[in-house]
């Protein structure tokens, strides 16, 4: 889908301008995105496979959510937006903590697509089995949970596994690291 996104500058300041996704990926316009990733108590974190239709990394293992933020949308309302348009899961915002923020700046498909995002990172809790989620086919091929241990090792070899999106692999360790932190908490 294409919608609307406002446009940021390289420090991740609003410029009052708005632009078609597709615009913003062309033209290399920075703008935000949202990625919230769901973990059990039990020291799981929810994985999202990417659709096989998808242009970028279709197939590779990542943030068990994530879209862009429409144009006047808040973060937590466009997290809690793709959260269910991706995974038919409904969050209630209260329970969705901020992490962090982290600019990705990556140029794919022989230089058509520029992405310069900045990422919005949420973390919540998963309260529901995965055989209860729903994933939108358009995005989501299929969903799995992993141990923090069998997470670290698939990302300690993924130059080799083709299991994770390889530029983001300092990224998974953040992840990584801030989950462990809040289950010990």
């Amino acid at each position: 889908m294409d919608e609307y996104i406002d446009i940021m500058d390289d420090l991740g300041q609003p410029t009052g301008r708005t632009a078609l996704k597709s615009e913003a990926h062309k033209n290399g316009w920075y703008h935000n995105t949202i990625h919230l990733w769901l973990f059990t108590k039990q020291g799981e974190i929810l994985l999202q496979q990417r659709s096989h239709k998808k242009v970028i990394h279709p197939l590779l293992w990542d943030v068990s959510v994530a879209g862009h933020i429409d144009t006047g949308e808040s973060f937590i309302e466009a997290a809690l937006r793709e959260t269910n348009e991706e995974i038919g899961l409904q969050l209630d915002g209260e329970n969705v903590l901020k992490i962090g923020v982290f600019l990705h700046e990556t140029t794919y498909d022989d230089g058509n697509i520029q992405d310069n995002e900045f990422h919005q990172v949420y973390i919540s809790e998963l309260k529901v089995e995965v055989s209860k989620l729903i994933p939108q086919k358009e995005e989501v091929e299929a969903l799995k949970l992993v141990s923090l241990n069998e997470f670290k090792i698939l990302l300690k070899h993924s130059e080799s596994n083709c299991h994770f999106v390889p530029s983001n692999k300092t990224y998974y360790k953040f992840i990584l690291k801030v989950i462990k932190e809040k289950l010990s908490t």
